[in-house]
């Protein structure tokens, strides 16, 4: 069976902001969005009355959003009887607060205070939350106004007629992080996400959310919008459409005439089929990005509201011949699996954080996200569209109370969080198919011993209301229906359309000898045997994979003092572990490597039946004299020598018919001795690429390099400062672990620091951090007024470093 399916993309996350776009203010659009990320104030646990307008806040802190509050609190150390819970292997529970990033529970509240204007009455206004981590409550004025069941999905909130224009209005919102064991991994806390307010014209409006774009053929647009019209009393209603392709060109402008359904309030139409020549197609190394502005007219010709979205064109292809196709060649997917956090930010969801991560990314071979196991930001696929990186959008972990906020049934929430999820998302090219679950392991005496086919039939029916172009799956482990004879796919791998294994990928061949139509996907793949489980897949046919925590982060902690996940090729820092150039060996075969690795310990975790310990490895030569070493050298190459201080020892192969050991050359019990250590990778007798490591001398001084010559002053931009400690020849000295303070001067400020050690006891917000491998990272969060900002890098015993910076318009 092959299954062609058709989609797109939109770059900007929702409606383009009034004020921002030349578009917009030429047709003088009456959709004003107010940012109101700045300026809260925030208390950390329960205020009673906090709610309440006359409440006094002047002791609370003043922060902004995206914000964080479980990232600032300490770590709490596991007590001394407590004791790994083995009831619930899946669940990941070493100690009480493990799974949750050794974080405390509880509460935050915010408050803030708006005064809109006198000329919004008559207006529609709505109060809108990209998502508030885990559970909250809304209240305006003190009258509790809405919330949220799901953090991970937004909302909004007509405040219309519960506003007082003019005068002071003071929103407070109660952010929950519940009880331990209602995530299993880190969640942050608190406001994490955008926040506006949003006026519109009373009568005649898009809706939420409001456009869905399709292409057919690479050349024709479908367009479908959802818009409220009470402008008189007419039987159609008009609307332009400007579409730019990717280098701003017009390259349609138009009105239709569109028919009003009378008697409701928000309707749906459908516009004429809009013909797009020469498209420009969207791709992984080409992400063609065309916008779509929609403009809906009054009665009298006026503008009434202007709606503005960007999409790919494009097209998905599946089946089991060939896997999936991306405008008829075939892209195999090559990615990760990680949970939304961003190390040390952790949920606070800064773009310029997660377009860092994209970019590493890229740059070692990967395509594609799963968003593991909830809906990342809309600046994540923004930025995936841009970037042309293949996203697997996934709503929930377990559909369970427990696991999807734990304040009430997934029962009573699921019919939201579906159409909200789907019509936010729909638009971007990048999200290839969806994904509605993960890991759905049931006890047989509980509702679900269907293994949830009557819950994914029921979720599925409604998201195909919203899109019909995509595929949707659910991520399986265990892939079986019998635990103990290991025979059959289980109930819920026989009716999703892709058929999405977490480590099982052994099964492919014969599940698909078995059920010739099942389409395969490694849902998640060890790091532990990452060349095994990709080199035996037939590479041809399946639809590729997705690593596990390729990206250390907090959270599902296997034992203090690892404050989370350490099992990955880049640690919490984003510093490129030594096996990070073995993914890149075979993601990027085209570009020869060779990368020394020194084991430093055996990897032995195990969780769920999978061994999930990473070998613990470095590449430096700063060891203790005459002691055997293990080395690993990471190539492409056909054969590798390596030389020690000047000795060779000898020259071995790249044993590429072994999937284990492919890629991987290994040395055993190599003496160590000060000086060097240098692989050569040579293919067909020519030397295609060296790595050399050498034993430093003392650290002398430290070295500060920022990572954005145009940093912005929009107030949310980030600036990462490197930081390391060097020798006299320039070279990290891996053994430096000084205490590195960093300050700020100007308008920006230190958000957090880290050093890649998911082990250090520090706090990330302290300002300080010590030197880990030689390195420390600072992460600092521009102002709004552009300007010199001046930031100091000290550290006991070293001359301080100072580095003149300056954010710009």
């Amino acid at each position: 069976m092959d299954i062609k399916r058709t989609t797109r993309g939109f770059l900007f996350a929702a409606l383009m902001l009034f004020g921002m776009s030349p578009l917009l203010r030429a047709q003088e659009s009456p959709r004003v969005v107010e940012d109101l990320d700045y300026g809260w104030k925030f208390h950390l646990g329960e205020a009673e009355g906090a709610e309440a307008s006359g409440y006094d806040d002047t002791g609370w802190r003043t922060v902004d959003v995206p914000h964080d509050f479980q990232i600032e609190q300490d770590w709490v150390e596991p007590a001394p009887d407590e004791r790994p819970d083995e009831s619930n292997a899946a669940a990941n529970i070493r100690s009480r607060l493990s799974s949750r990033g050794f974080k405390e529970m509880g509460v935050g509240w915010y408050r803030r205070s708006v005064t809109p204007s006198e000329s919004l009455k008559g207006k529609r206004v709505l109060l809108d939350f990209e998502g508030i981590m885990y559970v909250a409550d809304v209240y305006l004025n003190g009258v509790r106004i809405g919330g949220t069941d799901y953090g991970y999905v937004g909302f909004e909130i007509d405040v219309t007629k519960l506003l007082k224009y003019g005068e002071k209005n003071v929103i407070a919102v109660k952010a929950n992080t519940q009880e331990p064991n209602n995530s299993r991994w880190y969640t942050g806390g608190g406001l994490f996400r955008d926040v506006k307010l949003v006026s519109t014209d009373a009568k005649t409006f898009f809706a939420r959310h409001p456009l869905y774009i399709t292409t057919r053929d690479n050349k024709e647009v479908d367009i479908q919008a959802e818009f409220g019209y009470y402008d008189g009393n007419p039987a159609q209603v008009t609307m332009g459409v400007v579409i730019k392709d990717p280098d701003g060109k017009v390259v349609v402008d138009e009105k239709q005439e569109v028919k009003r359904l009378k008697n409701l309030r928000v309707q749906e139409c459908k516009l004429s089929p809009i013909k797009l020549s020469d498209a420009k197609l969207w791709d992984c190394e080409h992400p063609n990005l065309y916008t779509a502005t929609l403009t809906l007219y009054k009665a009298d010709g006026t503008v009434g509201d202007v709606a503005s979205q960007t999409f790919g064109v494009r097209e998905i292809e599946f089946s089991p011949k060939f896997g999936m196709k991306l405008n008829g060649k075939k892209v195999l997917l090559k990615g990760i699996a990680n949970h939304h956090t961003l190390g040390a930010l952790g949920a606070a969801a800064y773009p310029r954080a997660i377009e860092k991560r994209i970019q590493m990314l890229k740059d070692y071979g990967f395509n594609h996200i799963r968003s593991s196991h909830n809906p990342y930001s809309e600046s994540m696929l923004d930025l995936c569209d841009r970037y042309g990186i293949l996203v697997v959008d996934e709503l929930y972990d377990k559909w369970t109370k427990q696991h999807t906020g734990g304040r009430v049934p997934w029962e009573y929430h699921w019919q939201y969080d579906v159409p909200e999820w789907v019509k936010r998302d729909r638009n971007h090219p990048s999200v290839v198919f969806w994904s509605l679950g993960n890991e759905l392991q049931q006890d047989p005496n509980q509702a679900f011993n269907d293994w949830g086919v009557t819950a994914y039939r029921l979720q599925k029916t409604l998201l195909d209301r919203y899109d019909t172009t995509r595929l949707v799956t659910v991520a399986m482990h265990p892939r079986y229906r019998n635990w103990e004879t290991d025979s059959l796919p289980c109930a819920l791998a026989m009716i999703t359309d892709i058929q999405a294994y977490n480590y099982r990928y052994m099964y492919f061949p014969g599940d698909g000898r078995r059920f010739p139509r099942m389409m395969f996907y490694q849902s998640e793949a060890s790091i532990a045997a990452m060349g095994q489980n990709y080199f035996e897949m037939d590479l041809d046919k399946v639809i590729g994979l997705a690593y596990w925590g390729a990206i250390d982060y907090l959270g599902e902690s296997q034992g203090w003092p690892a404050k989370g996940w350490e099992q990955g090729v880049f640690d919490m820092s984003l510093n490129p572990k030594p096996k990070a150039a073995y993914v890149r060996s075979f993601f990027k075969p085209e570009e020869p490597i060779v990368k020394i690795a020194v084991v430093d310990k055996k990897g032995d975790q195990m969780w769920n039946g999978v061994q999930t310990g990473n070998d613990g490895m470095s590449d430096h030569w700063n060891r203790v004299e005459g002691k055997k070493l293990n080395i690993i050298t990471y190539t492409n190459a056909e054969e590798v020598e390596l030389i020690v201080n000047g000795k060779s020892q000898g020259v071995k192969k790249n044993d590429v018919k072994n999937a284990k050991m492919r890629n991987q050359i290994r040395w055993n019990d190599i003496e160590y001795h000060a000086g060097y250590a240098e692989a050569i990778a040579r293919t067909k007798g020519k030397v295609v690429a060296r790595h050399r490591i050498e034993t430093t001398g003392k650290a002398v001084k430290l070295i500060a390099e920022t990572d954005n010559s145009a940093w912005k002053a929009d107030g949310l931009d980030l600036q990462h400062v490197r930081i390391r400690a060097v020798d006299s020849k320039g070279r990290t000295v891996p053994m430096a672990n000084d205490m590195v303070t960093v300050s700020v001067l100007g308008d920006a400020r230190l958000v957090v620091m880290d050093n890649g050690d998911i082990n250090s006891p520090e706090k990330h917000t302290d300002g300080k951090r010590s030197l880990y491998m030689g390195r420390a990272l600072a992460i600092v969060r521009a102002g709004k007024t552009a300007g010199n900002v001046t930031l100091k890098v000290t550290a006991p015993g070293f001359k301080a470093v100072t580095l003149s910076l300056k954010t710009v318009e």
